[in-house]
Order: C-alpha cells, then structure tokens, then sequence
C-alpha cells in the first residue's frame, strides 16, 4: 500500500516513523513522502522522505491511501472531511511495538504510537491519536478525531468523547466518562465524569 503522509511537522514525521518501522517489520507499506500547505517545507526531506507539494495536490501523486497527521484535533477533522469529499481512503499507522488485543477496534486513520497498550474490547475511533506509552484498558470506547497524550492511562470501561484531548500524563478511572470535544489538562486524575465542551484539570479533575 502506498501511503502519503498529510502534514510535515512534528507529528507528521511521528507518523511517517511509525509507517517506516511498519515497512521494517515486513508490512506492505510504501511511504510516498508529506504534503503539507506550508510553502516553506515543499522541497525539503524529513526521515528520508520528500515533502512533495501542497494539499491539493494529492490527486497528481500516485498513492493507495492517506493518514491525515495533524496534531490539532478540530484542524484533523477539516483535513479529513475535506480529503473525503474527495473520495481519499485512509490508514492507520500502528507502531510494530504497540500491543493491541485482537478483538480491539482500530478506525480508518487512527494513529497508534511505540508503546500503546489497548486491551480486550476497545474501540478506538477514526483519526484518534494514541500518543507514546499510553493504555487504554478494556471495553473503553474513544471516539473519532480525538488525542490520548503521551503517558495517559485509562481504567477499563472510560468512554472518552470525540475530539477530545486527554493531556500528558493525565489517569481516567475507570468506567467514568470525559464528554465531546473537552480537554483534560497535563497530569491531571479524572475521578467523576467529566461534560463536553470544558477543560477539567488537578488531581481531582476541576472544570475550569
């Protein structure tokens, strides 16, 4: 499969190391280079691979499908929803090293980092970013275009809404619930339920 990488930042050049190292461990995966709207990165290389040209170029360069790799949750979904407009397939990136049970649900274009551990029964939504060392225990369910950041652990049976950004280091108890759209900031404990469209932060999580 030939994968081009939309977006050369930081989080671009994650995901294309994560594509890389799949391509390492014998999958059949091609990484064609970045596109990204930035006229200062068209031309320049990242991990070996080209920046190619802008965003609308996507059609003029010859691929099987995409990972939109922008960090910013609300940017991922324009991204995403304008690249279906255009009849784009999306892919996962899942690291080699990420454990993941076999019944666990992956959506098209979640990015699954070196170190995530997903257990019996999740579902991971579409275009969810499962960032570096984090677990997310059995049956917890997150939704589409959300961020489980570095470090973060959440106890079995979490429901975490989407667009939702759980911050570095940050602990969901189990069976509790963080609503749509909200942020849980860095190294916070979620011990109730948390609402849509709020940030919660400390140990307890206090809406803001």
């Amino acid at each position: 499969m030939r994968i081009l990488v939309i977006g050369a930042g930081g989080h671009g050049q994650v995901v294309a190391d994560i594509l890389l190292r799949m391509t390492d461990a014998g999958e059949k995966v091609i990484v064609v280079g970045y596109l990204d709207d930035d006229p200062a990165l068209i031309g320049e290389q990242f991990l070996g691979l080209p920046v190619l040209g802008r965003l609308d170029q996507c059609v003029s360069e010859s691929h099987d499908a995409v990972v939109v790799a922008v960090g910013r949750n609300q940017t991922r979904r324009q991204v995403v929803e304008e690249l279906t407009r255009r009849g784009e397939r999306f892919a996962a990136a899942r690291h080699p090293r990420a454990v993941i049970a076999p019944d666990a649900v992956i959506g098209p274009g979640a990015m699954i980092c070196a170190g995530v551990v997903v257990n019996p029964g999740a579902v991971i939504g579409a275009h969810t970013i499962l960032n570096t060392g984090c677990t997310v225990d059995h049956h917890s369910r997150i939704g589409d275009y959300a961020h489980i950041g570095p470090g973060v652990h959440l106890g079995g049976d979490v429901r975490v809404g989407p667009g939702t950004l759980v911050g570095i280091g940050s602990s969901v108890l189990p069976q509790r619930q963080v609503g749509d759209w909200s942020v849980i900031g860095a190294g916070s404990l979620v011990t109730r339920d948390i609402p849509s469209n709020v940030t919660a932060v400390g140990r307890p999580a206090r809406i803001r």
